[in-house]
């Protein structure tokens, strides 16, 4: 038996453990349904009016009274990419609705319903998007009497994988209105602010795992994909764990289950998926290898940059050394030049005293130039 076939055959026996011990756990038949974590099976589900309405209501808190379809949008660019040989992006798949709503206070509203499935929640841009076309689409409103109003968005969220926030299988988000002043919550309700902010309930699939802790999640459990079988395409439940109300649902999936349209489409989106995880692990080989190349190349830019620096550092040294030298030569220089200035004085001094005695000889010479006349007038007035 060679490794792959042992690797399968200890698969398979492992799985029939499993169903057994389902089987035990359960104490009486399983009922096999589709997997609605899959787009085909999700949108056979919810094209049953009633069904639709039951899942809506119940995740949304409200009574759903009337339901239309919107024209839809099953983005999956990942087969139009794999036939021109492009990398695909991830799946999203949408739902859109106008419902009619009964309110808890006996009066009615029409909203609109924005729904998408998507395996991660990577893609934001694309969530806002869509959520951007609802609020700029015209057909979203009423018209009563003359007077228009925008349609409130509710928009829900299946998730396969949670957003960071772990152990909380259904999240709501919903605008509240606040004084201001008081912190109090105020409970009148405007049209005006129903039209610019929508509600929003996120269902991260990952973390059911068997949480029971209400009808919801009671009603969500059909896709808890810990009740899958050795094929990933079928769920094993027991329709006595659902409320009656629900059952519309557990038999719309155990006949999508039986359809072969329905499990056609569900091998052909393993194909997909198949090729879109080979994609994506040549696109991450591709990204790493690439990054490693970029990062040898800031390694490189950062040696020539170190370099440069050392020689720039190497440089400065010397200036410095230069400016050492010039400052030393400079200071020798002021030296010398006080030193003559000091030399120029003294030699000032010498010449004023010399100046000096000069001009006290020629004071003593003057004199005695008059002692000379005078002796030589006396000589001659003598006799």
């Amino acid at each position: 038996m060679g490794e792959l076939t042992e690797r399968a055959f200890f698969r398979h026996t492992w799985d029939i453990q499993k169903n057994i011990v389902l089987l035990r756990r359960f104490r009486c038949s399983v009922m096999i349904i589709a997997n609605p974590i899959y787009d085909t099976v999700f949108k056979y589900m919810m094209e049953d009016n009633t069904v639709a309405k039951l899942i809506i209501s119940s995740i949304i808190g409200e009574d759903v009274v009337h339901l239309e379809p919107k024209p839809q949008e099953h983005t999956r660019d990942k087969e139009g990419a794999k036939e021109k040989g492009e990398i695909p992006n991830l799946t999203v798949y949408r739902l859109d609705f106008s419902a009619k709503i009964k309110l808890s206070g006996g009066q009615y509203k029409v909203i609109v319903i924005e729904m998408q499935k998507a395996e991660l929640p990577t893609d934001i841009m694309r969530f806002r998007r869509y959520l951007g076309g609802q609020y700029i689409d015209s057909d979203n409103k009423t018209e009563n009497n003359e007077e228009i109003d925008a349609m409130q968005i509710y928009a829900i969220y299946f998730l396969g994988k949670e957003l960071g926030i772990y152990d909380t299988p259904v999240l709501s988000i919903s605008p509240e209105i606040k004084d201001v002043s008081t912190g109090e919550i105020v409970r009148q309700e405007s049209k005006f602010i129903e039209g610019l902010h929508h509600k929003s309930w996120i269902v991260q699939i990952s973390c059911l795992k068997e949480r029971r802790r209400n009808e919801l999640e009671q009603l969500l459990s059909v896709f808890d994909q810990s009740n899958r079988t050795f094929d990933n395409h079928i769920l094993n439940i027991r329709e006595e764990q659902f409320p009656e109300k629900f059952r519309p649902i557990i038999r719309r999936l155990k006949g999508a289950a039986s359809n072969a349209t329905v499990k056609k489409q569900m091998k052909e989106d393993d194909e997909v998926l198949k090729y879109l995880r080979s994609c994506v692990r040549i696109e991450t080989t591709k990204a790493l290898k690439e990054a490693e190349e970029t990062v040898k190349e800031k390694e490189k830019t950062v040696k020539e940059k170190e370099k440069t620096i050392k020689e720039k550092e190497k440089t400065i040294k010397e200036k410095e050394k230069t400016i050492k030298e010039a400052e030393k030569t400079i200071k020798e220089a002021e030296e010398t030049i006080k030193e003559a200035e000091e030399t120029i004085k003294e030699a000032a001094e010498t010449i004023k005293e010399k100046e000096k005695t000069i001009e006290e000889k020629e004071k003593t010479i003057e004199e005695k130039d008059r002692e000379i006349a005078e002796l030589k007038r006396l000589l001659q007035s003598t006799p």
